[in-house]
């Protein structure tokens, strides 16, 4: 099934270069390009795309404030891939917490952007890389106070699922995980499946932050 993609950054060379690096990957067609936050709510809305490419900083409303409206939509399925400059972007920290399924550098090759499309079109999260889980502890030890409902939520789980969960927000894969706890891979998918729908999350990186700001994971060294 093609992925359909939307891309939002007020700069247009940015977006026909990711138009035409997207458009020659197998099974991805952008669908539409838009020129600030307002533009890409309006279009996510009219053309349903599947990923939005985000950039953070944009006219009249920002990729933050458009990553929030556009996920907390009624019935919203739409992933939101950040772009950013700078790998370690403070604003990074509250685009996750509105709801982005990962980011991505613009200086990213294109084998780099198709994967990071497919992999948060299939409900994966841009997790695994280092740089990641880096900016998810940061954000949790920089945070002032948690945004999350607290570890309230965390004893609606199963101990195999808080496990799960555990080993989630350290970046692993499934497969991984299921290496680490010695269960089969689709065991670990079906556990996933099952945490997402009692936290009410969207997908494994609003997992990981959802672990981070209840306190189920710490940083290392706090």
């Amino acid at each position: 099934m093609t992925i359909r993609v939307l891309i939002a950054d007020d700069q247009m060379m940015v977006r026909q270069g990711f138009t035409v690096l997207l458009n020659a990957e197998p099974g991805i067609e952008v669908v539409g390009q838009a020129v600030d936050g307002l533009d890409a709510v309006e279009k996510v809305a009219q053309l349903a795309p599947d990923v939005v490419l985000m950039d953070i900083r944009m006219p009249r409303l920002g990729g933050i404030d458009a990553t929030r409206r556009i996920t907390e939509a009624p019935g919203a399925t739409v992933k939101v891939l950040v772009l950013t400059t700078f790998d370690l972007d403070e604003y990074v920290y509250e685009a996750l917490r509105a709801g982005a399924s990962g980011f991505l550098l613009k200086d990213a090759s294109a084998a780099e952007l198709a994967q990071a499309v497919r992999v948060v079109a299939a409900g994966d999260a841009l997790l695994a890389p280092n740089i990641t889980k880096r900016l998810i502890a940061e954000f949790s030890r920089v945070s002032t106070a948690p945004r999350a409902p607290g570890r309230d939520r965390v004893g609606d789980l199963t101990e195999r699922e808080t496990e799960v969960l555990f080993l989630v927000a350290q970046g692993l894969s499934n497969a991984e995980v299921a290496g680490r706890l010695v269960v089969a891979e689709q065991t670990v998918k079906t556990h996933v499946s099952r945490i997402l729908v009692k936290l009410g999350l969207r997908d494994r990186t609003q997992a990981a932050v959802f672990a981070y700001e209840s306190g189920l994971v710490r940083p290392a060294g706090y």
